[in-house]
């Protein structure tokens, strides 16, 4: 029989006492301590690390959507470029997150549904975060989070920035698009609406990408988010629809009839309206 590999031989550390390993670094000890079933429920684990590893995501998504931003504001495309792109990926992972949580059944769900109480999705202060920075501003959804004085003032201070849009069509105006003064100005507390004069400057960059090749693969990197947002806004009607019907949600929203709601909801709706005109 073979003598059993000793990865010490090889020169990996094997000792870490006084020193940062692994799960040091990461904390894990932490996030495996985050899980606290309030039943004896099989499936009540797999519901509370789907909502945690999804709100893990929504963080870097944050980060990499604020980076972004901040990178059109000082006229660097190219890496927001590149974080747009993960944006997209990280949106694709918490598409799949769905699948798993598909496994679960009505029965499943009914076992520990009670042990929720109020609390919903809904409530999600990064989401809201998530939406606000992308546009879809709404003062009406700072009160689900008014119980919690900094989330307010996260959620207000967000309301008083430029979303990506605006930044996008901000940088577009510097680099010589032609777009009205007002559209431009202070940040918007309400969802951004289509307008004529941004679709215009979308069929302009759509009709001589060469001309405008910065504007034209931007465009595409909006375009390739929202998509993504809309497969995870849908995958959540499905699945809601597919454990408790139209039953309402823990937080008293109409459930699935809401959520088909959000779904019209349209983030950069040029980007959309254009092709319909090319």
């Amino acid at each position: 029989m073979a003598e059993a590999f000793d990865p010490a031989q090889d020169g990996a550390t094997m000792d870490f006492d006084g020193r940062m390993s692994y799960g040091d670094y990461l904390q894990i000890d932490k996030v495996l301590d985050a899980q606290k079933c309030r039943s004896d429920a099989h499936d009540e684990m797999l519901f509370i690390i789907q909502h945690q590893t999804s709100e893990l995501w929504m963080k870097l998504l944050l980060h990499e959507v604020g980076a972004a931003r901040s990178a059109i504001r000082e006229d660097q495309l190219p890496p927001s470029f590149k974080m747009l792109a993960r944006v997209s990926r990280i949106l694709e992972q918490l598409n799949n997150a769905w699948d798993v949580l598909r496994t679960m059944t009505p029965s499943d769900y009914t076992c520990f549904r009670e042990a929720l109480g109020q609390s919903s999705g809904f409530q999600s202060l990064q989401y809201r975060m998530i939406e606000f920075a992308l546009g879809n501003r709404n003062e009406a959804m700072i009160r689900p989070h008014a119980h919690v004085p900094a989330h307010k003032q996260m959620l207000e201070a967000e309301m008083m920035q430029p979303s990506l849009y605006l930044e996008v069509l901000r940088y577009a105006a510097r680099h010589g698009m032609d777009l009205p003064a007002d559209l431009l100005a202070a940040p918007a507390t309400v969802p951004h609406s289509a307008h004529p004069a941004v679709t215009e400057l979308w069929a302009k960059v759509y009709r001589d990408p060469e001309n405008h090749w910065s504007l034209y693969e931007l465009a595409e990197k909006l375009v390739d988010l929202e998509d993504y947002f809309r497969r995870w806004r849908f995958n959540h009607v499905t699945t809601v629809e597919r454990i408790i019907g139209f039953k309402r949600g823990t937080g008293g929203t109409g459930g699935v009839n809401y959520l088909k709601k959000m779904l019209e909801v349209e983030l950069f709706p040029e980007l959309w309206h254009v092709r319909t005109e090319l």
